[in-house]
């Protein structure tokens, strides 16, 4: 479905993000890895790439530093000669009740999940309305209906969703699609540090009965990234076994 596209991940040397960045390159996708701080993960998904027969290389980049991420795009984009995908992946969590939240906890989260995707959307934007490219921001069922402990993380995944229709509507004349994916509980690093009985109630609370894989949010990437989903922009869908309907 992507053949002779050139997608790039944020976040992209583990759970998610990989899972979306091997879907891409099997779709025929090369694909630019942004990782934060495991050069070993990220060169582990780059050699996966590779080895289907797709071009791939990695960056470290803080997505929260303005400067950094522009320096990274123009990378890419001179490496890569432009980018058709941007997959805003790249996250972290703070947890804590909101009493005992510290404003660094607060900012934290917002910088990376928030103002992250605002930064990559920005320094990617006039090679995404160039070549009619496509946004896939990946936000959670926490911004949809809130968690508890999760107030920071709550409101940025609620913020990506506002940015991803908003950016639906300033591009869409320029034929760039922006849509949001909000996965329910998917099983990686990040949700295997929740302490175990209280996973085990989360996973009582999917109709399906069943934790989601990482696979799951990326075949619907994949398909949001393609030609068949043109005429699909500013929506938000759940990849959640039902969790938040």
């Amino acid at each position: 479905m992507l053949s002779g596209k050139v997608a790039l991940v944020t976040g992209g040397s583990r759970g998610i993000g990989k899972a979306i960045a091997l879907k891409l390159a099997q779709e025929g996708a090369d694909v630019a890895v942004l990782y934060a701080g495991n050069a070993a993960a990220a060169q582990a998904t780059v050699d996966e790439i590779t080895a289907l027969g797709r071009k791939a290389a990695a960056w470290k980049c803080d997505v929260a530093d303005f400067d950094a991420s522009k320096e990274t795009v123009a990378a890419v984009v001179k490496e890569f000669g432009g980018v058709d995908i941007l997959v805003n992946n790249a996250g972290i969590t703070r947890d804590t009740l909101l009493l005992t939240m510290k404003e660094a906890d607060f900012d934290a989260v917002i910088d990376t999940n928030l103002k992250g995707a605002f930064h990559m959307i920005k320094h990617c934007c006039r090679t995404l309305m160039k070549r009619g490219g496509r946004i896939i921001n990946i936000s959670s069922v926490v911004g949809l209906m809130g968690n508890a402990g999760q107030v920071n993380y709550s409101a940025s995944k609620a913020g990506v969703i506002g940015m991803t229709k908003s950016v639906a509507r300033e591009l869409a004349s320029r034929g760039v699609c922006c849509n949001a994916i909000a996965p329910g509980f998917i099983a990686t690093d990040m949700t295997d540090a929740i302490p175990p009985e209280m996973a085990e109630k989360m996973a009582q609370t999917i109709p399906m009965g069943r934790v989601g894989k990482p696979e799951d949010v990326a075949a619907l990437a994949a398909f949001l990234a393609s030609d068949a989903a043109g005429y699909i922009t500013g929506e938000v869908i759940r990849v959640d076994g039902g969790m938040a309907m």
